[in-house]
């Protein structure tokens, strides 16, 4: 098949949303010639919280793109959760007392359309000088020199053409393609679906982000611009089959069941279609090999009730192409030995997140214990440094050590 290649490149990136577009972006600003291709047509809807952590916002400042991002989307200065018992916490960013943990404070983070933010970044990479190829799907992988060479891309007329690369990146999300070719794709507990609309006439208060648990799952509610809100339900995934055929009147069902939502929704109306994703714990086996690598939710997503998937993604695609700019300074393509230290610089920058977003999920399968921690951490004051946690600009060491914990829930 290598000799039916009509054209190389670097690097080859299956998918353009925040982690294929960041990494199409610092390798191409790296001087490699870039080539990203994705099936949607930009700008485009995702399902998705449209939730921007601070620690988010760090990274789109160092890609360029945080003053336009900040432009048009909606400022949040904290997050309140509200368990299923009635005991709620309030987390304010600006009140997290970053300097105790040897952390620079952010005062907000930002609620912004996942079509703005996706456009923002595919703009900004291909002013690094990265080509976008949209609607452009990655039919099959290529293999050169013992491993992965380049890809078969069908384009939206049903042409085929096939592009070998230095460097093949999966950033094609949670039914990765490139996860699948390379590697074993796994889904564990706690299996989900998440259902997202835009909804007018649903109030709330304007810059704060709200997350409120149910018996059987949750809802994410995060304030838009001009009054609109961004509404996630997020159900077991064997619940969500009822939605079949449906979605919207399953979500409007499914959110009135909340009783801390029940009297916000009379008058509500759904302006941008219910959108549905999941199952979430899915996680490949195969991150790295040789030509080949995993950033974003193709390499691995949890549960996004902590809200970092966004900033999971655009750190990923900064520590990937990190490695990757070192190991193509070699001839050939690039050997999994090179982008080891993506792995090590992975489970350096993740693993103390994953603990707390594993931590809050088993948590919340025990209402009662669920409920009771929510109460102690708000009247204990503990809920500005657990927020400032889930915003990823303090490190996890500072609810993952023996006394939070011991406060949390004695």
């Amino acid at each position: 098949m290598g000799s039916s290649i009509s054209e190389s490149v670097d690097v080859l990136i299956a998918g353009a949303g925040p982690a294929g577009s960041a990494t199409a972006l610092l390798l191409a600003r790296a001087g490699y010639r870039v080539l990203a291709v994705d099936r949607a047509a930009f700008p485009r809807d995702k399902p998705c919280a449209d939730y921007l952590s601070p620690g988010a916002l760090r990274v789109l400042a160092r890609l360029g793109v945080r003053p336009a991002a900040e432009s048009v989307g909606a400022p949040l200065r904290g997050i309140r959760v509200t368990a299923g018992g009635g005991n709620r916490l309030e987390g304010m960013f600006a009140e997290a007392h970053a300097s105790r943990f040897g952390a620079t404070a952010e005062s907000h983070g930002l609620c912004l359309p996942r079509r703005d933010l996706d456009q923002l970044l595919v703009d900004a990479a291909r002013r690094s000088g990265a080509t976008i190829a949209e609607r452009t799907t990655v039919e099959a992988l290529v293999h050169a020199e013992g491993g992965v060479g380049g890809a078969v891309l069908r384009s939206a007329d049903g042409s085929r053409r096939v592009v070998g690369a230095r460097l093949t990146v999966g950033a094609d999300g949670l039914r990765s393609v490139t996860a699948r070719a390379i590697g074993r794709r796994k889904h564990r507990s706690p299996r989900r679906v998440a259902f997202v609309a835009h909804l007018d006439g649903i109030a709330g208060e304007a810059g704060l982000a709200e997350m409120v648990v149910g018996p059987t799952g949750y809802a994410g509610l995060n304030p838009l611009t001009d009054g609109r809100m961004n509404v996630a339900l997020v159900v077991p995934a064997a619940a969500a089959a009822d939605a079949r055929g449906n979605p919207e009147h399953f979500f409007l069902a499914g959110l009135a069941t909340f009783p801390a939502l029940r009297q916000r929704l009379e008058g509500a109306r759904v302006v941008r279609r219910v959108l549905v994703t999941g199952p979430f714990a899915a996680r490949s086996g195969t991150i790295v090999t040789r030509g080949a690598a995993l950033v974003g939710d193709a390499a691995e997503f949890f549960d996004p009730f902590t809200g970092e998937g966004v900033c999971s993604a655009l750190r990923g695609a900064e520590l990937l192409a990190g490695a990757a700019a070192e190991a193509l300074t070699a001839p050939g393509i690039a050997h999994a030995r090179r982008l080891a230290p993506y792995l090590a610089a992975r489970r350096r920058a993740f693993a103390g997140k994953w603990a707390v977003e594993r931590l809050i999920s088993a948590a919340m399968a025990f209402p009662a214990i669920f409920d009771r921690a929510v109460g102690r951490i708000e009247r204990r004051g503990l809920a500005h440094t657990l927020i400032g946690v889930t915003g990823e600009f303090l490190p996890a060491r500072a609810v993952l050590n023996p006394s939070f914990l011991a406060r949390a829930v004695i």
